[in-house]
């Protein structure tokens, strides 16, 4: 039964690993050269503070999942394991809520400010920000679910009824 906990555990985590190194790795790469109207101009993840902010949180998410993925299943750090999930799913939340946020005025504008939407002339661009979002929601997701079961696995509400 532990094993199997473990094994899922470690799967889980895997995944979400996969999933915010994907996001991370698709966002820095995201850039585009055009033309409008004979003005070139290049759209980069760089350019924009919350595209930066998902793609650090997303590479110290990163971080944190390779470390935990070596610690033992004995060990007492798991307590504190529980606890920094919930913050670095915190942080991920917060990243993809700011990155959604400004992907949505690069595909429709905002015409009471006056913002245009960028995506007719960068859709490799928008294409890369879509994959590395797509990416992020899948992370959130997964460390959602690491948080509900290791807090049941912490916990262990049956041995909570039996005292």
């Amino acid at each position: 039964m532990a094993k199997t906990k473990r094994l899922c555990t470690l799967l889980c985590r895997l995944m979400a690993l996969g999933a915010t190194v994907s996001a991370a790795i698709v966002m820095a790469t995201s850039h585009e050269k055009a033309n409008f109207y004979s003005v070139s101009f290049e759209a980069k993840y760089s350019h924009t503070p919350a595209f930066k902010y998902f793609m650090i949180a997303n590479a110290i998410v990163s971080v944190y999942g390779v470390l935990v993925l070596f610690l033992p299943s004995e060990s007492l750090l798991w307590r504190l394991v529980v606890a920094l999930d919930v913050v670095f799913t915190m942080l991920l939340t917060s990243s993809i809520s700011a990155a959604l946020a400004i992907a949505q005025v690069g595909k429709h504008g905002n015409s009471y400010a006056g913002w245009l939407p960028i995506c007719g002339q960068v859709p490799n661009y928008c294409g890369h920000v879509k994959g590395a979002l797509v990416a992020g929601f899948i992370g959130v997701i997964l460390y959602l679910l690491l948080i509900l079961y290791s807090i049941h696995s912490v916990l262990d509400p049956l041995l909570l009824r039996k005292n």
